[in-house]
């Protein structure tokens, strides 16, 4: 038994010793050999960033790899306005939501929709910024290259588009649970289709890069939930309970505890999207994967939970009563606590949005289809030719 607890013990030094040793072989500031000092490299990057998911949190993630320093521009309401159509979330909402990016160093608001060279100039000059960066994808305006200036600076680097997800197929989930009656059958069909994103433990490794374990004196705190579509409610309430200790779990309840509680087509992201969502919060020390719905007494001495939180309400209204049976275990040892969200923001929210403007974003989602469903054409019939 002793040899066992040793060997569980010189395993767990391995474990911290090989992720330390992957840390410094994928950071590109590491000194040299030679006694040199870091050097900052300064990265850049832009977008509207509205219903901001994973995908976006893997882009801020494969931009920051290429430095030390991650700036990202948020778009301000009326340049999206004026070149497309009103994004459904405010600058204050989709600038909460990057700046709770774990990737993210630095954020500038009211970035312009369209940069022209006048505003590259002033990003470089202002920001320090050693390179911007942009997907994969061309970014044409009126005919003109939107990152000339940069590319002739020698300054523009790309990374690869996280497939499999975007904001119009998480839009187009969103349709079908609103009026889907009002809609022609071709998108009904489309919008019915299953996720097309494709989770490895290599992505699940890389966004969990940083993550520890708690050491013996710190304050473990745990709240869980389904954590649907992350939203700056979800924001707020994870801040609010970090700020009650020293690291935070946060428990996922699987797809089936999910439509179980919530019914209709819930959870609009499958259990591996959601996972990917939490743990690119800043605040997010650790996530529990398919969560158990009851908090028992073994689960609270094993993850060694100092307190257990309970949303009042809960930001989509999932567990509206801290009575529920499930914290029984919680109550009964002394750490369960009620937690005020400060923020009022929720799914249904973003429901809503849609249900007032149900044409406007029927319109927007079947154009910005047919324009992905051109890109992945391109890109994989020219893979299959070679």
């Amino acid at each position: 038994m002793r040899k066992r607890q040793k060997l569980a013990k010189e395993l767990d030094v391995a474990k911290e010793q090989l992720a330390f040793l992957q840390k410094k072989l994928s950071d590109p500031t590491e000194a040299n050999t030679d006694g040199e000092e870091k050097k900052e490299i300064r990265i850049f990057m832009e977008g509207a960033f509205d219903l901001m998911h994973f995908g976006h949190m893997n882009a801020f993630r494969l931009g920051r790899s290429l430095g030390t320093h991650l700036v990202v521009g948020v778009n301000s309401d009326e340049s999206i306005t004026e070149c497309k159509a009103a994004p459904l979330m405010n600058n204050e909402e989709r600038l909460a939501m990057v700046k709770s990016c774990k990737f993210v160093d630095q954020v500038v608001p009211n970035t312009p929709y369209i940069m022209k060279k006048e505003y590259i100039d002033y990003i470089f000059e202002t920001y320090n910024v050693d390179y911007i960066i942009h997907g994969d994808d061309p970014c044409i305006v009126d005919g003109r290259d939107v990152y000339e200036t940069a590319k002739k600076a020698g300054k523009f680097r790309t990374i690869p588009r996280t497939e499999g997800v975007s904001t119009t197929d998480i839009l187009g989930r969103m349709l079908l649970l609103t009026k889907e009656h009002h809609m022609e059958r071709r998108a009904v069909s489309a919008l019915g289709r299953q996720s097309k994103f494709l989770t490895t433990t290599r992505l699940l490794q890389l966004f969990s890069e940083n993550v520890k374990s708690p050491t013996e004196d710190m304050r473990v705190i745990y709240i869980d939930g389904s954590w649907d579509m992350f939203h700056p409610g979800h924001v707020a309430l994870l801040k609010a309970a970090k700020e009650r200790g020293d690291y935070l779990i946060v428990g996922i309840h699987g797809d089936v505890c999910v439509n179980k509680i919530r019914g209709m087509n819930l959870p609009l992201l499958n259990l591996h999207e959601r996972v990917l969502s939490v743990l690119g919060c800043r605040y997010v020390d650790d996530v529990l994967i398919d969560a158990p719905y009851e908090i028992s007494a073994e689960m609270i001495a094993s993850l060694r939970i100092a307190e257990v939180i309970h949303g009042a309400c809960d930001v989509d209204g999932e567990y509206c009563s801290d009575e529920d049976d499930r914290y029984m275990y919680a109550r009964e040892k002394g750490v369960f606590h009620t937690v005020k969200n400060p923020c009022s923001f929720s799914l249904k929210t973003i429901f809503e949005r849609i249900r007032q403007n149900q044409k406007t974003f029927q319109a927007r989602f079947e154009r910005k289809m047919s324009t992905e469903a051109e890109h992945y054409k391109q890109k994989y019939s020219h893979n299959e030719s070679n």
